[in-house]
């Protein structure tokens, strides 16, 4: 992901006045901003679905579950592609950072006839074990005995990654991942059909990390700037006391 400018030294110190003068300026622009956020979102809810004509089985904590199951009792499915892989021992430290937002919307989401579930390609017990150790309690699923993740573009297989192309994000892009982060979602209707409706990757996920947005209006904003990459700073949550910052560029 990519970030946000950094304001770190000799900040413009002005009267209440000019101070006024120049927020009531950057208030015209917040506004045109989520203007044009509320027009993308009319926009999302016009794109065309595409019917979803494999039956994804998945593993979860209770056995088998399909991709219908995970619905429960709602008419729409969110899904997380998390990071974390066939023989990892933990999962993405900025997947975690974003899964760290999750468990509270849950109810909200819930209220609104949506259903949730993370899906990762790794073993089970993998998950199982990260997902304790983390303290989360959102569903989480293996993906691991079916295409899932390589249908959805998160997920790619050796020969890719080691020749530095994949397609991800509707582009082809070079990269040695053979594990990357999205979210898709789906729409199952009163005959049981489910259909696919919107995926989003790279960037298209931070609206979801609600940190950074607290991060942005803090004075000096996410202060990644002098990073190595703009999420390097980004720690599982139970490893902030001891680790160190991350690297500056040198």
């Amino acid at each position: 992901m990519a970030t946000a400018s950094s304001k770190t030294e000799n900040p413009k110190v002005v009267s209440p006045a000019e101070w006024l003068a120049a927020r009531k300026e950057l208030l015209a622009k917040e506004k045109e901003f989520t203007h044009l956020r509320d027009e993308l979102s009319r926009k999302r809810l016009e794109l065309p679905w595409e019917k979803v004509e494999k039956n994804y089985v998945f593993e979860g904590p209770n056995g088998k579950v399909s991709l219908a199951d995970l619905f429960g009792n709602k008419s729409q499915l969110i899904v997380y592609h998390f990071m974390l892989g066939p023989t990892w021992t933990e999962g993405c430290p900025g997947c975690s950072f974003l899964a760290d937002h999750f468990d509270g919307s849950l109810p909200h989401i819930a209220a609104r006839d949506v259903a949730f579930a993370a899906v990762s390609r790794g073993p089970l017990a993998q998950i199982e074990a990260f997902k304790k150790r983390m303290g989360w309690g959102f569903r989480w699923v293996s993906s691991s005995a079916n295409d899932f993740n390589f249908d959805y573009h998160v997920s790619f297989s050796k020969g890719d990654a080691t020749n530095g192309e994949i397609y991800y994000n509707y582009a082809t892009q070079k990269t040695g991942a053979e594990e990357l982060p999205g979210a898709s979602c789906f729409y199952k209707d009163a005959a049981g059909n489910i259909f696919h409706t919107y995926s989003s990757y790279g960037r298209g996920l931070e609206p979801m990390i609600g940190a950074y947005d607290w991060l942005d209006i803090a004075p000096k904003g996410r202060d990644e700037a002098g990073l190595k990459s703009p999420m390097s700073w980004v720690r599982h949550h139970d490893k902030y006391v001891d680790a160190p910052i991350a690297t500056p560029k040198t």
